[in-house]
């Protein structure tokens, strides 16, 4: 192999993998127990915030409800959309999306987005069994 395709091979795997990684975890994805609680006092990713704010306004949206904005970012409209959500669903309202709270917001929003297999499930913590 010469210099110059080697140089070529590494550049194809350096994008193939930058390629992987921008897109995600393929297939089933990864037990979002790992996915860290999203509320006040929290690092709130914006992906994780947006992936609450779209799953809770399809509920809201199927229940008569007004909507939020999707716009990634926590604040006391996203933190009131999750205490509906939570005394609708018959949780403790807290405004905390932890592993309970996260299961149903995957299990009743937009299947598209939620469920095990869809994107937000990495991002949006779960571990309480609704999907076992």
């Amino acid at each position: 192999m010469t210099a110059k395709s080697f140089g070529r091979a590494v550049v194809a795997v350096a994008v193939a993998v930058a390629g992987t990684a921008l897109l995600g975890p393929a297939g089933s994805a990864s037990a979002s127990e790992s996915a860290p609680y999203i509320g006040d006092g929290y690092a709130n990713n914006s992906k994780a915030v947006w992936c609450v704010q779209h799953l809770i306004n399809d509920v809201a949206r199927n229940n008569n409800r007004a909507t939020i904005d999707e716009d990634s970012i926590w604040g006391p409209q996203t933190k009131g959309q999750v205490l509906w959500f939570q005394a609708f669903v018959h949780v403790q309202p807290d405004g905390i999306v932890g592993p309970f709270t996260g299961d149903n917001i995957l299990y009743r929003g937009d299947g598209t987005y939620g469920g095990k297999s869809g994107p937000c499930f990495a991002y949006v913590p779960s571990d309480s069994g609704l999907f076992e």
